[in-house]
């Protein structure tokens, strides 16, 4: 079997699990900010957000980086002296920091202390956006 083929079709699939939660787990901070007077949807939401982070995007954002790894090792840790490589590994170091950021967050509205409003959450839920776009661009062109 292609090792190289197995772990590039795991990392997608990781990444993949890892945005989704990613796009998603702020959106359900812009309604829980819209809804923190109601105790019932306020509880509601603390255990969709505990749930989605620690057991969805935890594990993916692990796993692609752990299969993001392993395909480096089978193409060679040369590649990581190539431009497009450091700005992927870049791109992606700035969303695994968003990540837990994103955990703060969890952390923060479990504990009632959210301070930003739904409009503040809109806005960075574009930021994964952003970066997935970045990243693949330079991932497919290598433009550099």
């Amino acid at each position: 079997m292609n090792t190289y083929l197995l772990f590039k079709s795991l990392h997608l699939i990781s990444v993949i699990s890892w945005m989704a939660g990613l796009l998603y787990l702020p959106r359900i901070f812009v309604y829980h900010s819209e809804n923190e007077s109601e105790v019932n949807t306020s509880k509601t939401f603390k255990i969709m957000e505990k749930k989605l982070y620690y057991y969805i995007m935890m594990p993916a954002m692990v796993l692609s980086w752990l299969f993001g790894l392993l395909l480096i090792h089978s193409i060679g840790f040369q590649q990581l002296g190539q431009t497009w490589m450091l700005l992927k590994i870049l791109f992606v170091t700035i969303l695994t920091i968003y990540h837990f950021y994103l955990g703060r967050t969890v952390n923060q509205f479990k504990l009632d202390l959210n301070k930003h409003t739904h409009k503040f959450y809109r806005l960075i839920n574009e930021i994964p956006t952003i970066l997935l776009i970045l990243i693949i661009f330079v991932v497919i062109f290598k433009p550099i």
